[in-house]
């Protein structure tokens, strides 16, 4: 199989995982039919996370292009526990951002309206606000050192 076969796969895996997002990102649905279309999201990339562990894709090479004859060929291939690993990190990077991202919107908005009524409550609110960046930079940190055992 060729690197643009692994690409179309890839890319057919992946446009129906955002699919159901796209009208929830354009503020078209309701909170109901918001809340059924992620849930639904989250099954499918359960569904492709169980399929990537039953059918592992290993052994896949590409072939050298033919106009450049000096360049080696390189090879997609690995272990099911490197894929793993790499999951691993993929998810603790997302998931820690995401925990960070809703951590600041609630904090945020408090922090300002703390520092337009009182001037003095600007230290104190903005150690709130880092806090919640604290969690991404810890799920960093975690896939950091995942992918360093790898």
């Amino acid at each position: 199989m060729s690197i643009w076969s692994v690409v179309l796969i890839c890319s057919l895996v992946i446009a129906p995982l955002c699919a159901p997002i796209v009208p929830l990102a354009r503020g078209r649905l309701s909170a109901k039919s918001a809340r059924r279309r992620i849930v639904m999201n989250l099954c499918t990339f359960a569904f492709v996370c169980l399929c990537g562990v039953v059918l592992p894709m290993t052994g896949f090479a590409a072939e050298p292009a033919a106009a450049a004859a000096d360049s080696a060929a390189f090879s997609i291939a690995g272990t099911t526990a490197q894929g793993l690993g790499f999951l691993a990190a993929a998810l603790s990077t997302g998931l820690s951002a995401l925990g960070a991202g809703i951590a600041v919107a609630a904090a945020a908005p408090a922090a300002i309206g703390a520092v337009s009524e009182n001037t003095k409550s600007f230290g104190k609110a903005i150690i709130f606000v880092v806090l919640g960046e604290g969690i991404a930079i810890y799920g960093l940190l975690i896939s950091i050192l995942i992918i360093n055992r790898l």
